[in-house]
């Protein structure tokens, strides 16, 4: 099961990739991240990290795609978990849209409690992406 949704972000479809897809800017957005931690160079395919969560979990991240400025995916991997996140970013006006698609999966027993946690998060996904956009917006605009 996937989740999906789209946000409207106020700025051209290459800044804000260029913002989502940094892993060290994670942290001012993504609402579940205390920080990251051994972010292993710039943006690229390979690139991986460690997203260190406020629950305190600690999966080991990696980008798996990324094709400025409209397509970017990761994996994140933890205790026989693996979550997916692909944005796909789209002119639209003087800004752009962004498409996310977002899946946990889990082996075994855990299918079901993968399938329940892609549920639940898809509302967090859209909410750090408006988040994302807002903090776009201020840079913007010159309040930030």
């Amino acid at each position: 099961m996937t989740g999906a949704g789209r946000v409207r972000f106020p700025v051209p479809a290459e800044v804000a990739f260029d913002y989502l897809v940094d892993p060290r800017n994670r942290p001012a957005w993504q609402s579940s991240l205390a920080g990251v931690e051994d972010v292993d160079g710039e943006p690229r395919p390979g690139q991986r990290w460690t997203d260190v969560t406020r629950p305190g979990l600690r999966p080991a991240m990696e980008t798996t795609e990324l094709d400025r400025p409209r397509r970017w995916s990761e994996r994140g991997t933890w205790r026989g978990f693996s979550a997916g996140l692909t944005l796909v970013l789209e002119p639209a006006g003087q800004g752009c849209e962004v498409a996310f698609d977002f899946r946990v999966e889990g082996q075994g027993p855990l299918a079901p409690v993968a399938a329940v946690l892609t549920r639940l998060a898809v509302p967090a996904v859209r909410a750090d992406l408006r988040r994302a956009a807002a903090n776009l917006s201020r840079r913007s605009s010159g309040d930030e």
